[in-house]
């Protein structure tokens, strides 16, 4: 199915890109659970777009606990230690990037994660502090070693988060032309001879094109298919867009 544009009327009245976004990763998910991920591996999405605040709410003083004797003479109840959280020296700006991605963990005896795929919202492509925030989480995967794969069909806002990544990494070598505002890159992190390196595949998209299969490596050598063009397919089929 050739890629459309979902930031544009008519079809951004259609199908809010929310919805897209949050569908599509579940149909990643679900194809990579039931098609590709051996037993011991599972993909969960994770979604989330807008601000993530929490009240700051004071902290409640407890009651005063009274001595208690229990029937058989008991003991005496007393208060834990408390401790005064001092002053703040100051109170920063924080960016929360937006979050639609899904995430692949490999179990027995835990839960790892070692994968992820990410779609990037137009939120991500805003200013430079919200694509330098998704840029550093990235970034701060691979350094773990988890490998990730990108993919970014925004039409809205025109910026290459991809390129900003290797930038970051320094490896020129690996950027797209300018103007490649839409693309899909997978990189895989990997320890060759005590030498730390990150293997990258990037292409950059169309919009009337089909979508590209980009590699997500799980462990070791063993990798699987992050197949864009099936899943979008899915996804733009059961929200009645086909």
């Amino acid at each position: 199915m050739p890629l459309l544009d979902h930031f544009h009327p008519p079809l951004d009245d259609e199908l809010p890109w929310t919805t897209l976004h949050s569908a599509w990763a579940t149909h990643i998910a679900t194809a990579l659970n039931e098609g590709w991920l051996p037993g011991r591996f599972r993909a969960l999405e994770n979604t989330h777009s807008g601000p993530r605040t929490e009240i700051d709410v004071a902290t409640y003083e407890r009651p005063s606990v009274a001595s208690a004797s229990s029937s058989n003479g008991g003991g005496v109840a007393t208060m834990p230690r408390t401790w005064t959280v001092p002053a703040t020296t100051c109170t920063v700006p924080a960016i929360f990037p937006d979050s639609f991605e899904v995430r692949v963990f490999a179990g027995r005896g835990g839960w790892e994660l070692v994968g992820a795929v990410e779609l990037i919202s137009p939120g991500n492509k805003d200013r430079p502090a919200e694509r330098q925030a998704f840029v550093a989480k990235c970034a701060s995967y691979l350094q773990k070693g988890v490998s990730v794969v990108l993919i970014d069909v925004v039409t809205s806002r025109h910026a290459n988060l991809h390129n900003e990544l290797v930038r970051l990494l320094d490896a020129p070598t690996a950027l797209l032309p300018d103007g490649a505002f839409l693309y899909a890159a997978a990189y895989r992190p990997v320890l060759r001879e005590d030498r730390p390196e990150i293997d990258t595949w990037a292409e950059a998209l169309a919009l009337g094109s089909p979508l590209p299969t980009m590699p997500l490596r799980l462990t070791g050598d063993l990798f699987v298919p992050i197949e864009f063009e099936t899943t979008y397919t899915e996804t733009c089929r059961r929200r009645r867009l086909l």
